[in-house]
């Protein structure tokens, strides 16, 4: 993985392994995380465009997902998507697993993969399994290219998450109209948060999104792209060191009274009390 470029304190990172890049999977060391900016002692906010598995098998410390703080240890999983600000901390005595793949090698048929997939969760009786095939992918990552590792690579990596999907909590099974929907608002939301627009765009009514989206997650379509907006707002706004005209123009807004208007009502301060709450 490398740095694609930097907004204030966030670090963005576009999927470009050194090995193995046309299977789009990547294996490393917790060790190996260490010696990586993302690892140093005061790391730093990241955000990927790839998937982020962790899979600790000895040692504590704890992983910043956007505004939440979870705790890591023996037994535990992560599972980062992309677009998720994130943050390593106190890791230096975490060993284990983490693997990095691109978001369309992540399984339709698995839930946790989907959008509303859990951040942490213990592996419970699993873990032995889950431990024995991250092992197998990392083994099979080292040793020598050949013209089938990319297949190998990738068909390991989907027992991997097919195994670590049987141990996460069970989540609610999400509809093929919801996951379209959820994957054009995580494109497009800086641009348009329009239902009308995403629905035509989808080829569905605007009522059947929002029926799926009240299924999936239990509010409104209209409501749903509005708090992922509101999200990308309060990651620039605590992390990126912008003003909130810049705000207000990164999500799509071209004038920066009606932006504060549309945030104050949905997060219930200003834009600029809560920037404040991080200086």
């Amino acid at each position: 993985m490398v740095k694609n470029g930097q907004a204030g304190s966030i670090r963005n990172l576009r999927y470009q392994p050194e090995h193995s890049g046309a299977a789009g999977v990547e294996v490393l060391s917790f060790a190996e995380l260490r010696g990586m900016p993302a690892g140093a002692v005061v790391p730093q906010l990241q955000r990927a465009d790839f998937h982020v598995l962790g899979i600790v098998t000895a040692g504590r410390g704890a992983v910043a997902v956007d505004f939440d703080r979870h705790p890591i240890g023996a037994g535990v999983a992560v599972w980062i998507r992309p677009g998720w600000l994130h943050r390593w901390d106190d890791i230096a005595d975490c060993q284990g697993v983490i693997v990095l793949f691109r978001p369309e090698l992540a399984p339709q048929d698995v839930p946790v993969a989907g959008p509303l997939g859990p951040v942490r969760w213990v592996l419970g009786n699993d873990a032995g399994l889950v431990r024995a095939a991250a092992e197998h992918l990392r083994r099979e990552f080292g040793a020598p290219p050949g013209p089938v590792s990319g297949p190998i690579l990738r068909n390991l990596l989907e027992v991997l998450l097919l195994r670590i999907g049987e141990s996460a909590p069970e989540i609610p099974t999400v509809d093929g109209v919801f996951a379209d929907f959820a994957v054009e608002v995580e494109k497009f939301h800086r641009q348009t948060r329009e239902l009308a627009w995403y629905a035509e765009r989808l080829g569905y009514a605007p009522r059947t999104v929002t029926r799926a989206t009240q299924r999936a997650v239990g509010t409104g379509a209209k409501q749903y792209i509005d708090d992922r907006v509101v999200l990308e707002a309060k990651r620039l706004l605590a992390h990126a060191g912008i003003t909130v005209a810049e705000c207000a123009r990164r999500v799509g807004f071209d004038d920066a009274a009606n932006f504060a208007k549309f945030f104050t009502a949905r997060a219930g301060c200003t834009p600029g009390a809560f920037a404040a709450g991080f200086r």
